[in-house]
């Protein structure tokens, strides 16, 4: 009778450490998936922040380069100058007129960083509201950049339209209103929508080529901003570019995908940089 009760005790020992390493088997294993899922999201975030960074050097650059275009041309008037001083006995030149063209010379430089620096500021403004606006599952098909001054968005083809179509689709509805929002609240830019396909050929009725499928893309898109979330259609512009303006090779599945694309491009009105090159002192 004794050694029974023993052995059944001894059983209810080993069956309970059973039960407790397997709750704590279960409880690792719900720790390191919690852990994994967190390590994504910072890998996520960390990307984020890359690109953050390298689109801000890029602005960097363009005004550094903007800055050493004026500085040549400030050297140069200022060589003028002084080539003028140095012969002011042999020639007929009047020094009080080259020192006003100079002197107009640098407040039109000045003028020009302003214009820049103003144009940089609101660009980057514009830039981080759209990125905020959108969620990380939409950051993955929309690349936001600033280039020279000109904010980029590009939009993947699998993600605004039907396959080998240029009908929008409904769940790039969403994405297409935040971008909407911050072009009706930049009313200074004009917009740009240009199609871009692989080199794939389609032919299709009422389509016969990637010319046809690239501007009836970007046809869609400005439609859809003016009559589905009110864009002013005097500021848009649609056009394709075919498979002709390819950001990788064609030669891959990955390259053709990144190929077909759809970019919106947001840039300050033409008219205002051309009144700032009519605005230019004469030199001579």
């Amino acid at each position: 009778m004794k050694k029974t009760t023993w052995m059944m005790a001894a059983a209810a020992v080993v069956l309970m450490s059973s039960c407790a390493s397997k709750k704590d088997l279960v409880a690792c294993q719900d720790e390191n998936k919690s852990l994994s899922t967190l390590l994504q999201s910072a890998k996520e975030d960390l990307a984020a922040k890359n690109s953050r960074i390298t689109s801000l050097e890029e602005q960097q650059r363009g005004m550094q380069q903007a800055l050493a275009a004026a500085e040549a041309k400030y050297a140069k008037l200022q060589e003028s100058l002084d080539k003028s001083l140095s012969n002011a006995s042999q020639n007929n030149i009047s020094i009080e007129k080259l020192v006003d063209q100079i002197n107009e010379s640098n407040q039109y430089i000045r003028h020009l960083v302003e214009v820049k620096s103003k144009s940089d500021s609101l660009n980057l403004v514009l830039t981080n509201n759209l990125t905020r606006s959108l969620s990380k599952e939409e950051l993955k098909e929309v690349d936001v950049q600033v280039l020279k001054g000109v904010v980029y968005i590009s939009l993947a083809d699998n993600m605004l339209y039907k396959s080998g179509s240029y009908e929008i689709n409904d769940r790039a509805a969403e994405t297409l209103s935040k971008i909407a929002k911050i072009i009706t609240d930049y009313k200074d830019y004009d917009v740009l929508i240009e199609g871009n396909t692989d080199n794939v050929p389609i032919s299709r009725e009422n389509i016969r080529n990637n010319w046809d499928l690239s501007c009836l893309r970007a046809s869609s898109v400005v439609q859809a901003l003016q009559t589905k979330y009110g864009v002013d259609p005097k500021r848009l512009t649609a056009g394709g570019r075919g498979e002709y303006n390819p950001l990788q090779s064609n030669d891959t599945e990955l390259g053709k995908q990144r190929n077909r694309r759809t970019q919106i491009i947001i840039t300050p009105k033409l008219d205002e940089f051309m009144e700032l090159i009519g605005e230019a002192p004469e030199t001579k």
